[in-house]
């Protein structure tokens, strides 16, 4: 049964100290025009990549299992010649799912399908990057494009 419906799962009250984190959730599409599988290792961690149906935005999501993961994400299926905003929602250094399992970084820059960028997950951790074309060049200023290790 077709249904685009997304969700928290937790007690909204949980959200409440972490609203620059839970705009990922508010940002992210529920009907897909595409989806791609970046990375996977059975019972270790997968990274996906799904297009929001009728626009050029994507979202990745990334989880791991209790053993730290790096991922090498190749921008390649975004259109050529083109930019986007990527804001990456990741585990903190010192993350870790028992420990310190609140602990993320927010960074946002410019990313083209020539971008190569290493992430790095927490035990238990994984991370999540909305990508949106920029349609207006304006839109860049103060922004830097990522690369290597994030």
């Amino acid at each position: 049964m077709y249904s685009p419906l997304q969700m928290a799962a937790d007690l909204p009250e949980h959200y409440e100290r972490f609203m620059d984190a839970f705009q990922f959730i508010k940002d992210v599409a529920v009907d897909w025009d595409d989806s791609k599988y970046l990375e996977a290792e059975p019972g270790n961690y997968i990274t996906v990549a799904r297009k929001a149906k009728g626009t050029d935005n994507w979202f990745i999501g990334c989880t791991s299992s209790e053993e730290r993961h790096t991922s090498v994400l190749n921008f390649n299926f975004l259109d050529p010649d083109k930019k986007y905003i990527a804001t990456i929602y990741a585990d903190a250094k010192d993350a870790h799912y028992k420990t310190n399992p609140q602990a993320y970084t927010i960074q946002k820059g410019i990313v083209t399908s020539k971008t190569l960028l290493k992430l790095k997950t927490a035990p238990g951790g994984g991370y999540a990057i909305s990508i949106i074309k920029i349609k207006d060049e304006s839109k860049l200023k103060g922004l830097k494009e990522l690369t290597g290790h994030i």
